[in-house]
């Protein structure tokens, strides 16, 4: 097990009716003047937002709003986001949304009080030195942003999507209420099972040695996902189900399943040129990208694939394990169908004949070696994508 230093200081406050404690606790942690951000209708047609506002009225919590964030967030909200909080001195950020919102509040967290072009920090990797305050009221179980430092956002101008973190850009608190995930599209809620489950697989598959207790608490996971995601999906007001997803996907990235271990994160930069170029959303892509990663890896390290099969998916033993690795694959790929994902090319909406631009974009944009796990090359990256679109 490598060192590690862990800090996760974000305030949960899980369950019914949590929603309407935001006032509340933007009073505790000191808010003056706030930016209620969120994306499309859906926040305001349901009375989510009402009941927010109402809150943060009682308390006596200023604040203005701004909405369309829309899915793969793009730098021009940020930029609005940034203008206005420095024209309102705005001094907290409460994300209403999904993954999307978040991070689009983070990085307007990040830019507001920065001299420069807040994507200073997503394309030249600057260090975050200062930031506004960043909460949740969370709509969307899938992105884990709630509870992480990370941010992705798209560059509209190139379709360039690129990420950065920072521990000041952890949510200081985050209302977790599974009654919002009732109404959430079939689709919607399996993409977001797709995306949690992979961020939990990017911190699994790795090199380092001697990890056993975060390997099982990944498993652990992994495992509840497969367990409760049919149960969301047939019976939608399933409280329980609900929230045992919606935890879950808290826990795959808060940081929690990667300490002391290496971790990978190339499928994610695979899977980012596809949202990037199609508009895709993050987790079908990843659907199809991380079967497709797992296949060509399982001739690299077939002992940890065949770990995962093994574990994860209670594939039988045996002493070829390259095979016991590629049903895993398999199995992760029926999963996926069975909840109504692609899992490849055809079924996403890309191309075959864009696998060249792909790789180019992937490789210019993020080095010539993407990956922990397996250093990805060119090459590699393009062996990967022709199997995604087999």
């Amino acid at each position: 097990m490598d060192n590690f230093v862990f800090y996760s200081p974000t305030e949960f406050v899980f369950g019914k009716e949590t929603e309407s404690m935001a006032g509340k606790l933007l009073k505790k942690y000191s808010a003056e003047k706030v930016l209620l951000l969120y994306g499309g209708g859906s926040v305001i047609k349901s009375g989510l937002m009402s009941r927010v506002e109402e809150s943060l009225k009682n308390e006596g919590v200023s604040y203005i709003t701004l909405g369309g964030v829309q899915p793969n967030p793009l730098d021009t909200k940020v930029y609005e986001g940034i203008e206005l909080c420095r024209k309102d001195k705005v001094d907290f950020i409460l994300a209403v949304g999904g993954g999307s919102v978040i991070d689009t509040a983070k990085a307007i967290a990040a830019g507001a009080p920065y001299d420069g072009d807040f994507w200073d920090f997503y394309n030249k990797g600057m260090a975050i030195n200062s930031a506004l305050k960043v909460a949740t009221v969370l709509t969307i179980p899938a992105a884990g942003s709630e509870g992480s430092g990370n941010s992705v956002i798209t560059k509209e101008e190139g379709s360039i999507k690129l990420g950065t973190g920072s521990p000041l850009l952890r949510p200081v608190f985050s209302v977790m209420n599974p009654v919002l995930t009732y109404t959430l599209p079939p689709y919607q809620t399996a993409c977001g099972i797709a995306d949690m489950m992979a961020h939990v697989m990017e911190r699994y598959f790795t090199n380092t040695e001697g990890v056993e207790i975060s390997s099982r608490l990944s498993e652990a996971v992994l495992q509840t996902i497969i367990k409760e995601a049919p149960v969301v999906m047939n019976e939608p007001e399933n409280y329980d189900a609900r929230a045992n997803i919606m935890w879950a996907g808290t826990i795959a990235h808060n940081g929690t399943c990667g300490v002391g271990r290496e971790e990978d994160w190339a499928t994610h930069l695979l899977e980012h040129e596809l949202s990037a170029l199609y508009n895709v959303t993050h987790g079908a892509g990843l659907a199809v990208m991380f079967p497709a990663w797992m296949t060509y890896l399982a001739d690299f390290n077939p002992d940890m694939l065949a770990q995962y099969a093994v574990r994860v998916w209670g594939i039988p033993e045996s002493d070829d394990k390259k095979a016991v690795a590629l049903k895993g694959v398999e199995a992760l790929k029926n999963f996926f169908s069975s909840i109504g994902l692609p899992v490849s090319f055809k079924e996403l909406g890309a191309k075959e004949e864009d696998i060249d631009l792909l790789v180019k974009r992937l490789h210019d944009n993020k080095g010539e070696k993407v990956g922990f796990f397996k250093k990805l090359t060119r090459e590699d990256s393009r062996k990967i994508y022709q199997i995604a679109a087999r």
